[in-house]
């Protein structure tokens, strides 16, 4: 099964406070990068995949918001 990483950025929805998906790296310096640029509420995630299924995923950082925990 084919295993590969990724840095993803995420943006909050604010009509209905829902993350969605902006973009996907393999490199964390052009993520950090690209995510230093935008100034809406963001989340930079590591995420692993293992064939098609999200195997793991870590929060590196949130912009623009509170981080809240459930």
């Amino acid at each position: 099964m084919e295993r590969w990483e990724q840095y993803e950025i995420w943006r909050l929805l604010s009509s209905s406070s829902r993350w969605e998906l902006v973009a996907a790296f393999r490199d964390f310096d052009v993520a950090s990068d690209v995510a230093k640029q935008r100034s809406h509420s963001l989340r930079l995630v590591y995420a692993v995949y293992e064939g098609n299924k999200l195997a793991e995923h870590h929060v590196i950082a949130e912009i623009g918001r509170t981080r809240q925990t459930a």
